[in-house]
C-alpha cells in the first residue's frame, strides 16, 4: 500500500484508528514548498484530544508494560526495517517540504538510524526486565539488614511530543524512540506545513502491525487545548521557538500540575575559526566547507545551523571570499525534484517571509549583506538564495540575538581566545558550537571557556575532517539539547534520554526486598548453596540467588614465586620480604591478586561441557585484604542476575564472586560475567 496522500485531507491516528475531521471549513492549506500546488488540508475539527490522552494512559501503558526493555527494543529495529523497506516513499514525499535527496536523507535515514541505535543500546545497556537500576548499593546499616539504592520506573502518563517543521521524520521519531524504550505511549504532534510527511510514516508503522495498541498517536493540525488535557504523570517534549517553548512552559499544567515539560529551541549556534587555521590550512579548507553546509543543508533550516561564524579579524576577509567561492561552485537553488539542484526552498511562503524580516533586523543591527539577495525569489516557490552578513562590531546585538532561520550566517571577527569565548557566550546558550583548529592548546583554552553555554562541541581538524559527521548532526548517542535560549532539555544522549521518561526512585528495605523489587540478588538474601551446581543448569532452570561454595586452598609462598616466574610479573610485593614489609598496605610479601582470582576460578568453576558457554569478563574488581603465605581462600559465587537476550538462545548471567580467608575476612569481590544457554542440551 503506497503512503501517498489518497485525498487532500490529512487524517489523525487516536485510539487505534485512522481518523478524519468532521469538516474541513476553516482547515489549514498545505502546498509544496517548490511549486505552489496544494498537497494536503489539515484540520483537528471534532477532534476528542481527551480521549487520546486517556487512551495512551491506559491502552498505551497496558500494552507497553507488558514488554521488557529488550522487547521495546527489538520492537524498535523491525520498524527501523519496515521504514527502510519503503523510504522510497517518504523520499517522494519529502521532496514537497522542499528538501534535496541529500536533506532528505538527512531526515529520513537519519531518523531510521534513531531507531537503530536505540535499539542497539536499550539491548545492550538496559536489562532484560521493566525496572532500571541506577548507581551502587547503599549499606544504611552495620549488619547489611538494611539497604538502599535507587531504582528507575516508567512514568504512568503520555509523553506529548511537538515538533517543528524542518524534520518530520527525525525531529519525531528521536523523541518517539526514547519514550518507547523507556515504556511511555507517545502523542506525535508534527508541525503542520511538513505534517504530511510524518503521517506517512505512521501509516508505514500502523500497517507493519509492529505497533503495540496505544503505543503511537498521531494529531494531525492545531490542538490549542492540548496541555489543558495533561496531569501528573504526562510529560512534554517541544521542538521549536524559544518564545512558544515559554508560553507552553508557562502553562499551569506544568507550572503547578506536575507535567514534566521539556524543550528544544532555536539557538544562535556559533563556529569559531581558531588563530592557527589561516588560509591555506586543512582547517581552514574544513571550517569554509562546513560552514557553507551548514547555510545550505536543508536551505538552512536547523536548529543546530551556524549562525555565527566567529573568526580571527585577520581572516574576515579570506573566509568571505572562499565562501563566496564555494557557494557560486558547488550551490545550485530550485526544485529539489530538478537534476542538479543542491539546494530547495523554505519550507513554506510563511517561512520565507519570516527568514527575509529577520534578515531585515539583522541589517539594521549593524549587519551588512556580503553574499545573497535579502529579496525573495520570484515564483510560488518559497526560494531564497544563501546569504552571508558581516558584522564589523562583534558587539552588535541584533547578531547575537536575532535568527534568520534559514540559509542565513553572520561573520564577526575577534582578537583574542577571550574575545572569541565571550562572543560564544553572547548567545545565550546554544545546542552546538564547532570550532576549528589543530593547536590542541587552543582548543583545550575554548573547551574550558565555552562548554557551559553549550550542549555539544564540536572540534574540527585535520585529523577527523573526513569522518565527522558536522557541526549540525545530532547523534543519539550524544545528548541534544543546550542550555539557557537552547532550551535546557536533553532529547537524545543514548539512555539518558530513555531515563527522562522515568521517574528516579530511592527504594530503602532489607536484602530479601530488594532483590524481589530489582531482580537482582543482594549480600544477605535467600541463597541456594549446595545441591546441583549452577553451571549446570540453564537460564530455564536458574534462580537468582543459587550458590556455589568452594573448599579452601592454601597459599605458600612457593605458589607465589611460581606465578611470579611464570607470569613475569615480579613486583616487590610479591618477591622482596624486606621492601613489602615496608609498604604500609602489606605485612611482607603477598600473594598477587590475579593469582587469588585465577584461583577463585578453580576452586568454583564446573568443568564439564554443558549450559556454561563462556565466560566473559569480570567487573569491579577489588582487592581488600592481602593474603600471605600460609593463608587460605576459598569463594562464594552465586547467580546475581538473569538476562535472557531476545533475539538469541542464550543469555547472560551475572554471578556475585567473593573471595574470604581463613579468618572469614573479605579478600576480594567482583563479578563474574557468563553466557548461558537458554535451555537444556537436547539429551
Amino acid at each position: 500500500m503506497t503512503t501517498m496522500l489518497q485525498s487532500n485531507v490529512l487524517n489523525s491516528y487516536v485510539n487505534g484508528a485512522w481518523w478524519a475531521p468532521e469538516t474541513d471549513e476553516g482547515a489549514v492549506e498545505v502546498v509544496d514548498a517548490s511549486t505552489g500546488d496544494t498537497v494536503a488540508r489539515v484540520s483537528t475539527a471534532g477532534l476528542d484530544l481527551g480521549s487520546a490522552m486517556e487512551y495512551a494512559r491506559t491502552v498505551g501503558q497496558r500494552s507497553l508494560g507488558d514488554l521488557t526493555f529488550h522487547q521495546r527494543a527489538v520492537l524498535l529495529k523491525q520498524m527501523a526495517l519496515a521504514l527502510t523497506e519503503r523510504k522510497a516513499e517518504l523520499y517522494e514525499l519529502s521532496a514537497r517540504t522542499g528538501a534535496t535527496k541529500a536533506d532528505s536523507w538527512v531526515d529520513i535515514d537519519g531518523g531510521i538510524g534513531v531507531l537503530f541505535t536505540y535499539s542497539s543500546k536499550g539491548r545492550r545497556e538496559l536489562p532484560n526486565t521493566q525496572v532500571y537500576v541506577d548507581g551502587p548499593v547503599e549499606q544504611l546499616s552495620k549488619d547489611g539488614s538494611f539497604l538502599g539504592r535507587h531504582i528507575y520506573t516508567r512514568l504512568p502518563g503520555v509523553a506529548v511530543q511537538i515538533n517543528a517543521f524542518n524534520f518530520p521524520v527525525w525531529g519525531s521519531l528521536e523523541k518517539f524512540a526514547p519514550a518507547f524504550l523507556a515504556g511511555v505511549p507517545s502523542l506525535v504532534k508534527p508541525a503542520t506545513p511538513t505534517g504530511y510527511l510524518a503521517e506517512a510514516f505512521v501509516r508505514i508503522l500502523t500497517e507493519s502491525g509492529l505497533l503495540p495498541e496505544g503505543s503511537l498517536q498521531l494529531v494531525s493540525g492545531g490542538v490549542p487545548t492540548l496541555l489543558d488535557n495533561l496531569r501528573l504523570g504526562d510529560l512534554v517534549a517541544f521542538t521549536g521557538s524559544a518564545s512558544t517553548a515559554e508560553k507552553l512552559r508557562a502553562h499551569d499544567s506544568v507550572q503547578t500540575g506536575g507535567v514534566r515539560f521539556t524543550s528544544e529551541t532555536d539557538s544562535i549556534n556559533a563556529s569559531i575559526l581558531g588563530t592557527d587555521a589561516v588560509a591555506g590550512t586543512p582547517e581552514f579548507d574544513a571550517y569554509v566547507k562546513q560552514l557553507v553546509a551548514e547555510m545550505t543543508t536543508k536551505a538552512g533550516q536547523k536548529c543546530t545551523a551556524i549562525r555565527r561564524a566567529i573568526v580571527p579579524v585577520e581572516s574576515v576577509d579570506a573566509v568571505i571570499d572562499a565562501v563566496r567561492a564555494r557557494i557560486a561552485e558547488r550551490t545550485v537553488v530550485g526544485d529539489p525534484r530538478t537534476e542538479g539542484v543542491t539546494m530547495g526552498p523554505l519550507a513554506s511562503l510563511a517561512q520565507r517571509d519570516e527568514v527575509l524580516r529577520q534578515v531585515g533586523r539583522l541589517i539594521e543591527g549593524g549587519g551588512e549583506l556580503m553574499i545573497g539577495s535579502a529579496e525573495a525569489e520570484p515564483g510560488p516557490g518559497a526560494f531564497v538564495s544563501p546569504m552571508l552578513l558581516r558584522f564589523t562590531e562583534s558587539a552588535d546585538e541584533a547578531v547575537h540575538s536575532i535568527e534568520a532561520f534559514g540559509p542565513v550566517s553572520s561573520i564577526i571577527g575577534y582578537s583574542t581566545l577571550d574575545e572569541a569565548s565571550d562572543l560564544v557566550a553572547r548567545g545565550g546558550g546554544s545546542l552546538v558550537t564547532s570550532i576549528a583548529t589543530h593547536d590542541t592548546a587552543v582548543a583545550a583554552e575554548l573547551a574550558s571557556r565555552i562548554s557551559a553555554f553549550n550542549g555539544r562541541v564540536l572540534f574540527l581538524d585535520r585529523d577527523d575532517a573526513r569522518s565527522s559527521t558536522g557541526h549540525g548532526s545530532p547523534l543519539p548517542q550524544l545528548v541534544h539539547g543546550g542550555p539557557g535560549r537552547a532550551g535546557g532539555g536533553e532529547e537524545l544522549g543514548g539512555i539518558r534520554a530513555v531515563l527522562h521518561h522515568m521517574q528516579r526512585t530511592a527504594v530503602q528495605g532489607s536484602p530479601e526486598m530488594l532483590t524481589a523489587i530489582t531482580g537482582i540478588w543482594h549480600a544477605g538474601a535467600a541463597s541456594q548453596p549446595g545441591g546441583r551446581h549452577p553451571f549446570r543448569k540453564s537460564l530455564a532452570e536458574l534462580v537468582i540467588g543459587d550458590q556455589v561454595v568452594s573448599g579452601s586452598r592454601e597459599v605458600t609462598l612457593d605458589d607465589i614465586e611460581t606465578f611470579a616466574r611464570f607470569t613475569g610479573d615480579t613486583f616487590y610485593a610479591h618477591m622482596n620480604e624486606e621492601a613489602a614489609a615496608a609498604n604500609p598496605f602489606f605485612p611482607g610479601r603477598v600473594a598477587h591478586g590475579y593469582l587469588l582470582v585465577s584461583w577463585a576460578a578453580g576452586l568454583f568453576v564446573d568443568p564439564e561441557p554443558g549450559p556454561v558457554l563462556a565466560n566473559y569478563g569480570l567487573e569491579n574488581l577489588r582487592f581488600l585484604t592481602p593474603v600471605s603465605p600460609g593463608d587460605s581462600i576459598r569463594v562464594e559465587l552465586t547467580a546475581k542476575q538473569i538476562t535472557p537476550r531476545e533475539t538469541d538462545e542464550y543469555g547472560e548471567v551475572r554471578w556475585d564472586a567473593v573471595l574470604r580467608n581463613q579468618a572469614d575476612e573479605v579478600v576480594a569481590t567482583y563479578d563474574v560475567l557468563t553466557l548461558v544457554a537458554k535451555e537444556p542440551a537436547a539429551a
